[in-house]
């Protein structure tokens, strides 16, 4: 990744804390202090889940460090009537979205979502692992909002390498032609594995691409919460007054590892992740607030500490929670099951010596 890509990114805030440009409507230093609060809650949930794979408990896992802004700002301007259709490390915006950290511990055990840990209806896909395939999803989510007149956009998440299916290319398309209700936000965070951003594309910018579709691009500071919020914002109100998608690119960092069965030492140069850790998102926001005289290091170190707190709980609670029966890959499939699932969910039950009322 070349170092001036964040020279022209739009920003509100630099990487020391320093404000750029005027502070969005409508937020509040009261406001910042709770995403900076969320941002911790990303980083420990991602920290915990390494730990859980570690030990065996979890599956392979996508660290999220580094990327905590741009997934406040993907979730923070939804409405409750609007979809996050994410990948495996946009587990952050599903959080922003105000999805239960406990429903996302529990998939992260290898069992499709528990709705009972979910509660209300968030309007969150499971975050996909395939690339690019939830573009599809999302572009498919989008137009039958449309169509229905729900008022709904959908926000889409994808990360660099992925940018590279055909699938994202096929999603785009459509979204421009049918003029879906959608924002679709390309994470580029430097590396796709161990293939650098400059082996994805020859493109200077990855939303480039947006007007080979017909719809805007814009390029923000993924680690400037201010700067994705605001970005983001706008696209969900043009998106939301039928004026059709637009894709983002958030430039941010991977600060670890690809996933946990990644060496990045091996690929990076020690510089590169050096030269990133300086523009944290974390260290931003907490520069500007300790500037506004809302922060200190007493209150960091507490916060942290009722963070992890918090973390360990919401483990806890989905390390404990039940185990899926083999009745789940037909509950969880469709709201009333057909006369043939019926018969097979019978059919299971018998070889597997189960007595079940059938609903």
């Amino acid at each position: 990744m070349r170092k001036d890509e964040l020279e022209t990114p739009y920003q509100i805030m630099d990487p020391a804390g320093k404000m750029l440009g005027a502070m969005p409507e409508g937020l509040t230093n009261q406001k910042l202090l709770e995403w900076y609060r969320l941002m911790w809650e990303i980083r420990y949930y991602s920290n915990k889940t390494v730990a859980l794979q570690r030990q065996g408990r979890s599956t392979t896992w996508g660290p999220l460090n580094g990327q905590e802004a741009t997934a406040i700002g993907m979730g923070a301007v939804l409405q409750p009537q609007d979809w996050m259709v994410g990948s495996y490390r946009d587990a952050g915006a599903y959080m922003a979205k105000g999805y239960p950290m406990k429903a996302l511990f529990y998939y992260t055990r290898g069992f499709s979502i528990a709705p009972e840990l979910v509660g209300q209806d968030k309007r969150c896909l499971p975050y996909q692992i395939v690339l690019a395939t939830q573009t599809l999803h999302g572009v498919g989510i989008a137009m039958a909002s449309r169509i229905k007149k729900e008022n709904a956009v959908t926000m889409i998440g994808v990360g660099d390498g992925a940018s590279s299916e055909g699938d994202f290319n096929e999603a785009l398309n459509f979204a421009g032609v049918f003029k879906a209700p959608a924002v679709i936000v390309l994470v580029n965070n430097g590396w796709a594995i161990s293939t650098p951003r400059s082996h994805q594309s020859a493109a200077k910018y990855l939303m480039h691409r947006a007007v080979g579709f017909g719809m805007p691009g814009m390029l923000v500071d993924g680690n400037d919460v201010l700067a994705c919020y605001s970005v983001m914002k706008e696209a969900v109100e043009r998106a939301r007054h039928g004026e059709g998608p637009t894709l983002i690119e958030a430039v941010t960092y991977r600060h670890g590892a690809h996933t946990t069965a990644d060496d990045p030492t091996r690929y990076r140069d020690p510089k590169e992740v050096e030269y990133w850790m300086q523009r944290d998102p974390t260290l931003r926001l907490k520069n500007y607030l300790v500037e506004q005289g809302v922060w200190d290091e007493e209150k960091d170190r507490q916060i942290r500490e009722e963070v992890e707190s918090y973390v360990n709980e919401q483990a806890d609670i989905a390390y404990n929670h039940p185990t899926p029966g083999p009745d789940g890959m037909f509950t969880n499939t469709y709201e009333k099951l057909t006369p043939r699932m019926l018969k097979q969910r019978e059919e299971l039950r018998r070889e597997l010596n189960l007595e079940a009322e059938v609903k």
